[in-house]
């Protein structure tokens, strides 16, 4: 298979990747610039991610502030076939709060509620909470060891390797052992 068309399948690949999760790993940064790991249930409409948040959380006033994020779809250990190797999508995303009063916000939480049931019924109502849009500007796929691209373009469909030139070996004995990891 030629390398355009591996990569064209590695894009399939990672375009269906987060299609397998319920939540979404969320990175964000605070006004004193500390980066925030958590994580958010979504529902995906016109490729955007839709994350339904409470002010309780610091990653919502983190994205009212800052308008930005990076999310992780990550293997589970368990899943993987290493732990160096597990499989993951990480897209950096602008968002955008959806203000209840749009069409857009009925459509996105009757999805919601279709995925998550009754639960939604409960804090849909809930006024501390906020359904902010997540588009997805760039990212990047790691398919196993050694096996990294870069996502670029319109609907992130430009794939490329991350480096031409893969994980370096101090010498050739060590570079057989990587070899043979790939």
């Amino acid at each position: 298979m030629q390398d355009t068309q591996k990569l064209q399948a590695v894009g399939t690949e990672a375009n269906a990747f987060h299609r397998q999760f319920q939540s979404l790993q969320l990175a964000t940064t605070s006004d004193q610039g500390w980066p925030e790991a958590s994580y958010a249930t979504f529902v995906e409409h016109e490729q955007r991610f839709y994350i339904y948040v409470s002010e309780l959380a610091a990653h919502c006033a983190n994205l009212q502030h800052h308008g930005r994020c990076s999310v992780m779809f990550i293997e589970s250990e368990q899943a993987a076939i290493h732990p160096f190797a597990r499989k993951r999508l990480v897209l950096q995303c602008q968002a955008q709060e959806v203000p209840r009063d749009e069409a857009t916000f009925v459509l996105v939480m009757d999805q919601f509620h279709a995925k998550f049931g009754k639960f939604m019924e409960v804090i849909a109502k809930l006024t501390d909470f906020h359904l902010y849009a997540l588009t997805p500007l760039e990212g990047s796929y790691v398919a196993g060891f050694a096996k990294a691209y870069r996502l670029t373009g319109q609907d992130l469909s430009e794939v490329a390797h991350r480096n031409e030139q893969g994980h370096r070996a101090p010498d050739s004995a060590s570079q057989a052992d990587l070899d043979a990891l790939v």
